[in-house]
């Protein structure tokens, strides 16, 4: 049953967080951003549930895929290219009166549910 309960959520998160996201590219304004974290961060959380689950349960079917060397390749590329655009982003600091700003809107906005 949990397998399949994973499955769903991993299933509906990954619209949600698709169709939110896709939307935060498409809609580059900060303001709908804002607008769009709330369900961004909740389906974001229920994704890595849903995801640690499914991986769980089909680790082996995972490892054998690795066994592949280009699909080896192609995962370690993508960990290459997360681990740097992260070390971008982090390293992309807001002025703080505009992060403080940024922040404060975000809690507003979660808050008026």
């Amino acid at each position: 049953m949990l397998r399949k309960l994973s499955a769903i959520a991993l299933a509906v998160s990954f619209l949600a967080m698709a169709t939110s996201g896709l939307l935060m590219f498409v809609i580059e304004k900060p303001s709908f951003t804002i607008q769009m974290h709330p369900v961004h961060k909740l389906f974001g959380l229920v994704m890595v549930v849903a995801a640690s689950i499914h991986i769980w349960f089909n680790f082996r079917g995972l490892k054998a895929h690795l066994q592949n060397h280009k699909a080896a390749i192609f995962g370690g590329v993508l960990v290459v290219a997360l681990v740097l655009l992260y070390a971008v982003a982090i390293n992309n600091k807001l002025p703080d009166d505009l992060a403080q700003q940024m922040d404060s809107a975000a809690a507003a906005a979660e808050q008026k549910k």
